[in-house]
């Protein structure tokens, strides 16, 4: 499935890391999320019932920044990967990648991140 529903660059501040001081003081991570399903129903019909709406995917990858703390990045891009699936029957597949702007390294960078993929088969 080619067509695909965009969430770029959802901004989060969240308590996430390896580190005590991260995941006591928090910090920003930002979020895209590209969630494959058949848009063609919606489009025909202009049914908002027919798709899965944006502002549903952005609420459930809150609930689940906000709401969960985690050590990993890699683990956090899970939880939101497998809560969307969970929550959006109509989602075949998600990719999610989840960027740490502030990572407390020794270094000049824009950010780290991970990027997963995950599909309903596997």
């Amino acid at each position: 499935m080619s067509d695909c529903i965009l969430v770029k660059d959802l901004r989060l501040f969240a308590h996430h890391g390896v580190l005590e001081e991260e995941r006591r003081l928090g910090q920003r991570f930002a979020v895209d999320v590209a969630a494959f399903l058949d848009l063609r129903p919606a489009g025909e019909s202009d049914d908002y019932r027919r798709t899965v709406g944006y502002d549903a995917i952005v609420e459930t990858v809150t609930e689940v920044l906000i709401g969960r703390r985690f050590r990993l990045i890699e683990a956090a891009a899970e939880a939101v990967a497998q809560a969307i699936l969970a929550t959006f029957p109509p989602i075949e597949r998600v990719v999610v990648e989840l960027r740490k702007p502030s990572a407390p390294i020794d270094a000049v960078f824009a950010h780290v991140a991970v990027r997963i993929e995950r599909s309903r088969d596997g």
